[in-house]
């Protein structure tokens, strides 16, 4: 169990978004961190603005942080991207 962070958003709001977020990449193993473990570094990382590597260790490994991150990041034709309609959706 990690340390909850004021960045964090809760289980029900991640529950709404879980569905898109599997639908960026094909799982063909399971996953070695909760989903949810690796959206909350990611959030803590923007609104902390910090390195990858000071991402605080009680969240998934940095590494893995940035893997999602990377494609959840990436802008489709539009010039938007899933995590650009996900954070603007939380609002």
């Amino acid at each position: 169990m990690r340390k909850s962070y004021p960045s964090d958003i809760t289980r029900e709001q991640f529950e709404v978004i879980r569905p898109i977020l599997n639908r960026a990449k094909k799982t063909t193993h399971p996953r070695k961190y909760d989903l949810y473990d690796i959206f909350c570094a990611v959030l803590y990382l923007i609104k902390e603005d910090c390195t990858w590597r000071a991402i605080p260790h009680d969240f998934p490994k940095w590494k893995n942080v940035r893997y999602h991150y990377d494609i959840w990041a990436k802008p489709d034709e539009s010039g938007f991207s899933l995590l650009d309609g996900i954070l603007r959706d939380l609002g």
